[in-house]
């Protein structure tokens, strides 16, 4: 993983659990949009933040392995590239105590002017804070 990465930590809980006694695979996917939430929160100035939004393009997941209730997880993300107007962000999600990979992903972003909500390029100073 490359060295701007964020992390969160996660606790299965029996919310995250479907039919199969595992985690849904939607849970997830949105344990990937907090952990790029937490990372646009904790890097972008307040500044960009109301200037720029994002929106999602796309997503890819890869699911590698199951979590169960009580398992302790890490979830990963970095900003693997941006250029023009979209950029990648990919994500990790590993159970520490085995290193199971359990999750690889990618979302395809777009950067939108938070007022007009047209896309807009990725600038320099963006670019700067992640990559």
């Amino acid at each position: 993983m490359p060295h701007q990465t964020h992390t969160h930590n996660i606790t299965v809980n029996k919310s995250h659990i479907d039919e199969y006694k595992h985690v849904n695979n939607l849970v997830y996917l949105q344990w990937c949009l907090d952990v790029a939430q937490g990372h646009w929160d904790k890097i972008a100035t307040p500044a960009i933040k109301t200037k720029y939004v994002w929106y999602v393009l796309n997503h890819n997941i890869n699911y590698r392995a199951s979590a169960f209730e009580g398992d302790v997880l890490e979830a990963h993300t970095w900003v693997a590239s941006a250029e023009s107007v979209k950029s990648t962000r990919a994500y990790k999600i590993i159970r520490p105590k085995d290193g199971k990979v359990l999750v690889e992903a990618t979302t395809l972003w777009c950067l939108l002017d938070a007022k007009t909500l047209r896309a807009t390029e990725v600038t320099d100073e963006i670019r700067n804070l992640f990559l």
